[in-house]
């Protein structure tokens, strides 16, 4: 061959290269757009949650519970409930628990009694768990009567320290069973140490 030709280069094919590259392009597109469709379809992305807070909801003075439990034979004393301004702005819901509670104290001989209520400040399911959970509640709160010494007993701080104790099992209870607890307080009906 002569110096002033010179030799030529094969040249890539350029219809081929660029071919392959469009339909890595699409197929990539299909898997991410059937992907993305899929997301959608579940309610992972877009839409409605796949899990709505169904949780207890605080009720402000004036709202109406829609899971206020029913009473047979209406209100009584025939009067709708009339809440304070003052105070809370929440309502407040009582619970009493059907029977005493007796348990030994810690380290000592003497027995404490005591009959208690919960109020929560949500709506009425926190008190159809407490009635329907009612057995396993009883169960938790005896251990912790049990694990109670006599001298937190006789106090005042101990008491309120107790009380504490009391509200935190019943929410552990029902966070267990139900998965949200909702106890805001427990106070003493009555309360007995022989």
């Amino acid at each position: 061959m002569s110096k002033d030709k010179p030799e030529k280069e094969p040249k890539p094919a350029k219809g081929k290269g660029v071919m392959m590259l469009v339909i890595v392009a699409m197929l990539m597109l299909g898997i991410g757009g059937g992907g993305a469709f899929a997301m959608f379809r579940m309610g992972v992305i877009g839409g409605e949650k796949v899990h709505k807070d169904n949780s207890p909801k605080l009720l402000r003075k004036g709202d109406e519970d829609p899971y206020a439990p029913k009473i047979e034979g209406g209100k009584e004393g025939g009067a709708p409930d009339v809440e304070g301004e003052g105070g809370s702005p929440y309502i407040t819901s009582y619970y009493n628990f059907t029977e005493d509670f007796t348990s030994n104290l810690q380290g000592s001989a003497s027995l404490i009694q005591v009959s208690i209520a919960c109020s929560t400040h949500r709506d009425g399911r926190v008190l159809m768990w407490l009635k329907k959970h009612e057995l396993a509640v009883r169960s938790e709160l005896l251990e912790v009567l049990a694990d109670t010494t006599e001298a937190d007993a006789t106090s005042i701080n101990g008491k309120q320290r107790l009380q504490k104790r009391l509200a935190a099992g019943i929410n552990r209870v029902l966070v267990q069973t139900e998965g949200f607890g909702g106890v805001d307080d427990v106070y003493f009906k009555t309360f007995l140490i022989q």
